[in-house]
This record gives structure tokens, sequence and C-alpha cells, in this order.
């Protein structure tokens, strides 16, 4: 569990000083965040899960190995976190996860958490972790420049660059990814209620399917959410079953996460292009989605619409937020030609929220509600 950010001061809750409320449960957990949000999505980082971390420790355990120890023993921490009441239908976590990864690999880790489970990977994480890494001494004490914040992801390292003068950190905050690549493009997929479709595929820590919202009869900037929600969920559904997915590396890499509708802007220009990214159980990204901008660059540049270091924004749709991408480097995965790509975004400290769990609860670990 985090201290107060710097500078807090227990005077500040005025008549209550010294008295928390609610009192501390005679049993159950006492769940401390630092509430944090990049483009409207939130992440708040939860407390570590020091049980899972010991196992690890033990068992020489991946951090996807990690991934799947969680989810079978500390789900309830998921749950309880991101469901209601204390939760809703689009909350969005990491759990911090100190010195349990392997040797060469960065000393600090993060697990992604969503409504629906654990993600590989989480590209509106880096910024809010790279600030609170910082602010909070999770990493070595910065200098100027600050050096790089290293986080271990499931899918594999990503480095952060976070504007340092004193605490706390300073926005934006760029990172780079995790080499990125097309797998397909033009790819005619048959969608139940829509008719066939042409989508494509890309790579950017975890998979999505690509698609101007036009070809579904609809518009990313003016059709209503729920519309945009039914449609880019059917596609992913439909790809899920005629498309089969390979990883150069891990099998448990190896799935759909979600479909990016766009505004179909995939040539290079200086104006935003907009999308809106639906994931995991019909799950609404409100930020314009690092892992969606990853990849969507990758394809960019895999079909000549970009080159190296041209910078493109991205505009959520949900909250009108930008991120902003470009390829830096080339590079290989396994059989793939693929990118690193930079992604910049701005992440804000809202508050900090001390959660318990009644045992007597009978909603203690949360409730899904659509």
């Amino acid at each position: 569990a985090a201290a107060p950010p710097p500078g807090g001061d227990d005077a500040s809750i005025g008549a209550g000083a010294g008295r928390w409320l609610p009192p501390p449960p005679p049993s159950g957990l006492v769940l401390q965040t630092v509430e944090m949000h990049t483009g409207g999505e939130p992440l708040p980082p939860p407390p570590r899960l020091e049980a899972a971390e010991e196992a690890a420790a033990v068992g020489g355990l991946s951090l996807l190995s990690l991934r799947r120890e969680v989810a079978a023993t500390q789900d309830h921490v998921r749950r309880a976190l991101m469901h209601e009441p204390r939760g809703h239908s689009g909350m969005y976590g990491a759990v911090v996860v100190r010195g349990v990864v392997a040797a060469t690999a960065p000393p600090l880790a993060a697990l992604f958490l969503h409504g629906a489970g654990y993600s590989a990977m989480c590209g509106h994480a880096p910024p809010p972790l790279g600030r609170f890494a910082l602010d909070y001494g999770l990493v070595a004490a910065p200098s100027c420049p600050p050096p790089p914040v290293h986080l271990c992801c499931p899918c594999g390292p990503v480095t952060a660059f976070v504007p340092w003068d004193a605490p706390p950190s300073g926005n934006p905050v760029r990172f780079h990814s995790v080499p990125a690549f097309a797998v397909t493009t033009d790819l005619a997929i048959n969608v139940p209620g829509y008719g066939k479709v042409v989508v494509d595929i890309g790579y950017g820590g975890t998979f999505y399917a690509f698609l101007s919202a036009e070809q579904l009869g609809l518009d990313v900037c003016s059709s209503k959410t729920r519309d945009l929600v039914n449609a880019a969920s059917a596609v992913t559904e439909a790809v899920k079953k005629q498309f089969k997915l390979r990883h150069p590396e891990s099998e448990d890499l190896a799935f759909l996460y979600g479909t990016i509708l766009t505004d179909g802007k995939d040539a290079f220009s200086e104006e935003p292009t907009t999308n809106i990214c639906v994931f995991a159980d019909e799950q609404v990204d409100r930020s314009p989605t690092g892992s969606g901008v990853t990849a969507r660059i990758a394809l960019q540049y895999h079909k000549g619409h970009i080159q190296l270091n041209q910078t493109r924004t991205f505009r959520s749709s949900t909250t009108g937020s930008l991120f902003t991408g470009k390829a830096v480097k080339a590079t290989r995965l396994g059989d793939y030609n693929a990118v690193v790509v930079e992604v910049s975004g701005e992440a804000f400290y809202i508050g900090t929220a001390t959660f318990t769990v009644e045992e007597e609860d009978p909603l203690k670990y949360g409730f899904f509600f659509k």
C-alpha cells in the first residue's frame, strides 16, 4: 500500500483529522490505491500482492506465469476493485510487482486488471506508472535529466520517459513499446448482422482488429456509443472464429484483445485521426488506447502510410483525449518485420482511496452489471 502523495497532510481532512472513516474492519481486506488516469482511462495502482510475489519468487515464475497465478489465487482482489460497487464496467487497474521477474528483466513490473480479467499489455499504463514510480521512490532517485523508467509487462519490457525537475513528476510521458507488427491486412471477415468487412490485425503488446466504422454503417465520431460497441464486439467474435492468431514467442499472448473502429484516416496527416477501442467484455477505453496506437502505427508503417519518426495524433471518440505515436526503430520479432513505437500521453493524479472488504458483506468481492 502506498503512502499519501508527496506533500500530503492529514490536517487536510479538517475536523476529522486523525480519524479515518470507514473504520478498519475486524476481518477482511483493506486495499489502498493511488487514483490516476491517462486520457480519461483509469489506472489506480492497487496494493502489491505480496502472497503472489512470494510464490513467484520461490517458484521462479515469469511475469506471464505470475499473471496466471494471480488469476487463479488472488482474483478476489481484482473483482473487489474493478467491479461494482467500488469500480464500474469501464474500470481498469494495475498491480505493481517488485523483485520477482527474471534477473535480466527490469526490477519493476506490473500486472494489468480489467472487468473481465488480465491483459498482456496496457498502453495507457506506462505514463501513470512512470510518474508513480518516480514520485513514490519505486525506482532509483531521479537525476536531471531523469533516467528512463524500465517496466516489465506480461508482453515484455517497455521504457517510459518522465519529465522531472522535482516532485511531483510532469507531463507528457513518452514510452517505447515492445516490438509491434502487422499480422495481416485486408482480411475479409463475415460478421453476422453486418455482412462482409475487411479488417487489418496488428500487434502492439496485444492483438487488435482494425477497420473503419463506415464499413459497418457507422461514424466513429457521431454514432451512438452503444451501436459502436455492438458492432466492434461482433467483429471481435467473428475474427476469433475465422482467424487463428499466433505470437512468435508465447501462446499465452496469442489472443485477440478487441476491435478498434476508426475514421478510416490511415494515410499520414497532421490532423488527428479518431478511434474507439472496444476490448475484453465489451469494455470501452476512454483514452485513444496506447497499445492500440502502437499496433495501428505498426500497420500504417507496414502499409507505407508513414515513415520512421513521422508523428501522428490519435483522438479518443469517447473523451476527445489525445495520444501521439511514431515508429522510432525498425526491428524484427520472430518471422515478423516489426517496429518500436513511441507513444506519448498525459497522466494525472486524481486522489487516493482506502477500500475495506468486510467478510459479512455478501457482495464483498463485487458484482458485474451491464
